[in-house]
């Protein structure tokens, strides 16, 4: 049963029937169909559009390839079947990219956010971003002219990367684990590169973006999307929409205390900062300590591929039965469902996604340690549930929420952002 102090949609999916809101409204109805809306009937209650207006911007859509008619619905009583109405998965497509410090990813995504071509390669270990920038312009034309499609079609490109950025001029500021990275101006680098519109945001708020428009969380209009790879950090969408913050680097979590002790129903006991206990660096220095891993402990210059691979070793000890990488990795699921309980608490959202390239190693051990705790723990466990599970999308997930900026930007209710200027 829907909860009636919800709102049925977010205001930014409402179609405008004065005049000149035409690009507007098209951006609505093609929202409600992502969403789920399949006939010209939907789209008017999802919409709030007049009919003939309805009928009016679907037709332009079908003509321009962003809808397709997806066949003939009978309803009881009516003896005319509505037409089913879907997005074109080749009406356009967009470009991601990922830059993390281990490892860069790039998809071509179809308008529905699937993934229709993708590529990773490590990291190059320099300290001359100019470099890098040229190999991401050139692994951008090869995956178009590699997968088939009309370059025309290509939107542009999006760039996620670590925080903090600058997203207002398009420069990475200063990553912690990307020596060198010290306010490049990465937007206007790729635009001039490649030819084609550029955005850039922030990693984990690619990811939300990723799970709205592509993943099961599409219809969901507040979670949490908790981002665990050589970093940690937390996207929110609320009321449908993405936080992004007044300089569009919300969701940097690794200060937020978190503790592993749980005593009833509340957490105490020494509480530490979350990427001290929480990133795979500090996991790997942890397994050391125990003796699970030989060699030194990983320290802050060593390569982030190396510690993503010592990360993978843990867990396959773990996998193997070794209790003290096993207890290493439970304990890490306690101080993760910690960092949930705190911003669930804080947000009274109803679901929490996981992904990145640490999750999905440790997924099958995290989750059901963090759901249980979260579900007796959280302050609003007798209002409503918090869901917790894993993202659809796999290890490429900021990749695609990087190419989902793309598709958002252009086809959401709010002002675009890309323009020929990047």
């Amino acid at each position: 049963m829907e909860d009636p102090q919800r709102r049925p949609h977010d205001p930014a999916g409402t179609g405008t029937n004065r005049p000149r809101g035409a690009e507007h409204n098209e951006a609505v109805v093609l929202d409600a169909v992502r969403r789920g809306a399949r006939t010209r009937v939907d789209l008017v209650e999802a919409t709030g559009l007049v009919p003939q207006t309805i009928s009016n911007i679907s037709r332009r859509l079908l003509d321009a390839g962003l809808l397709r008619e997806a066949g003939k619905e009978r309803i009881a009583g009516h003896r005319k079947p509505r037409t089913l109405l879907e997005l074109d998965p080749a009406g356009c497509y967009a470009v991601g990219v990922h830059v993390d410090p281990a490892a860069i990813t790039f998809v071509l995504l179809d308008f529905t956010g699937r993934v229709v071509a993708e590529s990773s390669r490590p990291t190059p270990p320099v300290r001359d971003p100019r470099s890098v920038t040229a190999l991401l312009a050139a692994r951008i034309g090869e995956i178009i002219a590699q997968s088939g499609v009309d370059p025309d079609r290509v939107l542009g490109v999006g760039v996620a990367t670590p925080g903090p950025v600058d997203t207002a001029r398009g420069v990475v500021l200063d990553p912690p684990h990307l020596p060198g990275w010290q306010h490049v101006p990465l937007r206007e680098s790729l635009r001039a590169a490649t030819g084609r519109p550029v955005l850039l945001e922030k990693d984990v708020i690619a990811c939300a973006v990723a799970e709205q428009w592509a993943g099961a969380g599409g219809a969901a209009h507040d979670f949490a999307f908790l981002y665990m790879a050589t970093g940690v950090g937390i996207g929110f969408v609320m009321d449908g929409a993405v936080v992004r913050g007044i300089s569009g680097n919300a969701g940097d979590v690794g200060l937020l205390a978190v503790t592993a002790d749980e005593i009833g129903e509340r957490f105490t006991g020494d509480f530490r900062a979350f990427w001290e206990v929480g990133s795979p660096r500090a996991l790997v220095a942890d397994a050391v300590a125990a003796g699970v891993l030989g060699g030194e402990s990983a320290e802050d210059g060593e390569d982030p591929a190396r510690i993503g691979a010592r990360f993978g070793a843990l867990c396959d000890a773990a996998d193997a039965g070794d209790e003290r990488a096993a207890g290493i990795l439970d304990r890490a699921a306690r101080y993760a469902a910690s960092a949930v309980l705190t911003v669930t608490n804080l947000l009274d959202v109803d679901a929490v996604v996981l992904g990145g390239t640490m999750w999905e190693r440790a997924a099958a051990r995290f989750l059901p340690i963090m759901a249980p705790i979260v579900a007796r723990v959280s302050s609003t466990r007798r209002l409503h549930e918090i869901g917790i599970r894993g993202t659809a999308l796999g290890e490429d997930v900021a990749a695609i929420g990087a190419g989902c900026l793309v598709l958002e930007d252009r086809f959401s209710a709010r002002p675009p952002r890309l323009s020929p200027r990047g």
